[in-house]
């Protein structure tokens, strides 16, 4: 018997967090729901479900706050941000956060079913020649632990945000060659996803200050003039 997929919805508006559950159990869904962010936080590090909907304009506790704590205890689930704000800057905040895509509502179900599922398939993704059966990869002084969310350097251990690990994980993937701001933001973010090319930087500039002995002067994400980013070792 397949295990249903565990979904958690924090979401403060009681009509729509009940269309919501109606139609995801309806997909054989198994629901959990939160009415507040507090509630929604707790609920979540307690059961570790398996996607999690979170809405941004929430009592006691914002999903931002609640994004930033889910990431800062290291849960791996994927989350979504529904919101009624559409702007360029909560949309990258949230990923810069560590969301897994942004969704403004309103939205249809069969949109936001396809997105639960696009998100899940990229958690269940391996990486194939990377990491080995230690699910490690090495470079330099640089030991990077991927079911960790942390690396270490010169004895010192750093966490990552999961987008910092995706980021890092597919600079790694190509090492040596020039890649595009644009087609890193299409294949780490997701093509259905808004961020800009400035969140890219913003990333790679937080990732030198783990990986780099001195970030000014990069030995392993170089910057590619014109281009984007290459990483060697």
């Amino acid at each position: 018997m397949t295990t249903p997929v565990r979904c958690l919805v924090i979401e403060d508006e009681e009509l729509l967090r009940m269309a919501l559950g109606d139609a995801l159990r309806a997909e054989g869904f198994e629901l959990l729901e939160a009415g507040d962010g507090e509630e929604g936080l707790q609920l979540a590090l307690r059961e570790a479900p398996d996607v999690i909907l979170l809405d941004l304009m929430l009592p006691v506790r914002d999903g931002f706050s609640v994004l930033r704590a889910l990431r800062e205890d290291r849960l791996t689930s994927p989350v979504i941000i529904l919101s009624a704000r559409g702007e360029e800057w909560d949309r990258v905040q949230g990923f810069e956060f560590g969301a897994d895509d942004y969704v403004v509502k309103p939205f249809s179900t069969a949109e936001l079913l396809l997105r639960i599922r696009a998100v899940l398939e990229r958690a269940r993704g391996g990486t194939p020649g990377l990491a080995g059966t230690d699910g490690r990869a090495r470079f330099g002084d640089v030991e990077v632990d991927f079911a960790g969310y942390s690396l270490t350097r010169d004895g010192a251990r750093h966490g990552l945000s999961r987008r910092e690990l995706d980021l890092l994980r597919y600079f790694l993937e190509h090492e040596g060659r020039a890649l595009e701001r644009q087609r890193l933001l299409d294949d780490v973010w997701g093509r259905d996803s808004f961020p800009t090319t400035r969140t890219i930087d913003t990333h790679v500039l937080k990732l030198r200050k783990k990986i780099e002995p001195d970030p000014e002067s990069p030995r392993h994400l170089l910057t590619v003039h014109g281009v984007g980013y290459k990483f060697v070792r």
